[in-house]
């Protein structure tokens, strides 16, 4: 009888392992609109928006400002305030606790960036949200920040731009948040009896607190294309009115047919169509 052969002891590194592909995260995303899957690279390059379908992703206020001003022309203004806790706020955790993760996370220090830059030449007063830091939601810091912008905007003789973009009032600011509506409007109405310009750029989404304030006061109201803009969402009011709503309810195309946004404007035309309106306005 054949002696069988004693097994041979073979290691990990002895088999042939298959090549390893990397793939880097993050370089291909889905389009929520048209669920095409878009190169990032590409659709950053498109300005944000889906080559495909030209769905308008939405953006942070660094971008924004990047897109909008000339550059090298952006002077940020108002960059030492800081959110405060004087409601002592916590939910699952302190409000204290939650500005500081969110700074980490965003890189920026609250939810509105604002400063002087040009515009295809024209120099303006803009000022930014930005979704990035709590969905954009309006706290006494935000306030503050669009606050001085309009007086720096009135005392320099100058347009003012604010492209809003935001979830609403901060809730862990309670009342304090609230009273934000009535200073930035308030601010508004002596910006306008001196003959100021205001032009509002509404973007995906425009809700809450800032929708029934400021973003809906503009001389000019431009609304990016399918943008979500109102004050309660339209699951809230299909709810409470417990009727159907109509087709597109609360996107910009329906806001301008019924009279709430002046004109839709696309991303790419947006630096042109406000330096028109500006120079239209003689400023």
């Amino acid at each position: 009888m054949a002696k069988l052969a004693p097994p041979t002891t073979r290691t990990w590194t002895d088999v042939k392992q298959p090549r390893k592909v990397v793939i880097s995260e993050g370089l291909w995303l889905r389009c929520p609109a048209c669920e095409q899957m878009v190169y990032r690279k590409s659709m950053e390059a498109n300005l944000h928006c889906c080559p495909e379908c030209q769905h308008h992703f939405r953006i942070g206020a660094v971008e924004r400002v990047r897109q909008l001003c000339d550059p090298g022309t952006f002077e940020a203004m108002f960059t030492n305030l800081r959110p405060n806790d004087p409601l002592k706020f916590k939910d699952l955790k302190s409000y204290h606790e939650r500005v500081i993760a969110e700074q980490i996370k965003s890189g920026v220090t609250d939810a509105c960036q604002a400063g002087v830059g040009f515009i295809k030449g024209r120099q303006a007063m803009l000022a930014v949200l930005d979704l990035n830091f709590m969905m954009g939601s309006m706290g006494s810091v935000v306030g503050e920040i669009i606050t001085r912008a309009i007086e720096a905007a009135q005392e320099r003789d100058l347009p003012l731009i604010v492209v809003s973009c935001s979830g609403g009032a901060r809730m862990q600011e309670s009342g304090l948040s609230l009273m934000q509506m009535a200073k930035t409007s308030a601010a508004l109405g002596r910006f306008d009896r001196a003959g100021g310009l205001f032009i509002s750029v509404l973007t995906d989404p425009t809700t809450g607190g800032v929708t029934a304030s400021f973003a809906m006061l503009g001389d000019i109201i431009i609304a990016e294309p399918k943008a979500l803009i109102g004050f309660a969402g339209p699951r809230v009011i299909q709810n409470t009115i417990r009727q159907e709503l109509p087709e597109g309810f609360q996107r910009s195309e329906y806001l301008q047919e019924t009279g709430f946004v002046d004109r839709v404007v696309s991303r790419h035309q947006l630096r042109s169509e406000l330096a028109r309106v500006i120079d239209y306005a003689g400023k």
